[in-house]
């Protein structure tokens, strides 16, 4: 188990210390959820441990037990936020100005061998949500299509072996 000097959030492969890239959405999504977390329902859940100890025999008393587990959980979570926002370096996408090549917060349409296109956004790992098409920008498929510009071909590599497509667009907000 990591102890609190060590960097338990580092990505494997990734140098440490390495910048968590995100979109001023997703900074602002991290910011409310500490909010929320920290301010809203740990004052709740102190509350109920609170009110729950006062009872007496707290072994057998499962919101005491449910509690503390609870703000064990929160505790955590408050404590990863607050590395990641302190290590992100937010990368506003509308600020490109070489729209010409795929950066970070580029949305990509690239084309398959049988003809099928997809739509990819890059984006920051914590924001990254694959059924909505957006992808970590550590993800393989974006590390492939980074810097590449219309009409270039880039090998993807997936478990069935590789596969070329041809980056058909990219846009910016």
């Amino acid at each position: 188990m990591a102890t609190d000097d060590e960097d338990e959030d580092d990505i494997p492969g990734l140098p440490p210390n390495t910048p968590f890239y995100m979109t001023p959405e997703g900074h602002r999504a991290m910011r409310d959820e500490l909010h929320a977390l920290w301010s809203v329902e740990r004052p709740k859940v102190v509350e109920i441990v609170s009110w729950a100890a006062g009872l007496g025999d707290r072994s057998e008393n499962a919101d005491y037990q449910y509690g503390k587990k609870r703000l064990r959980e929160i505790d955590r979570r408050v404590r990863f936020i607050r590395k990641r926002l302190d290590r992100a370096e937010v990368v506003d996408p509308a600020a490109q100005t070489r729209r010409d090549q795929v950066f970070f917060g580029a949305t990509v349409t690239y084309v398959h061998e049988d003809d099928r296109e997809v739509t990819v956004t890059i984006v920051g790992a914590e924001e990254a949500d694959a059924g909505q098409g957006r992808i970590s920008w550590l993800s393989p498929v974006a590390r492939s299509l980074l810097g590449k510009r219309v009409g270039d071909v880039v090998r993807l590599r997936k478990p069935g072996g590789a596969e070329e497509v041809e980056v058909l667009r990219i846009a910016y907000p």
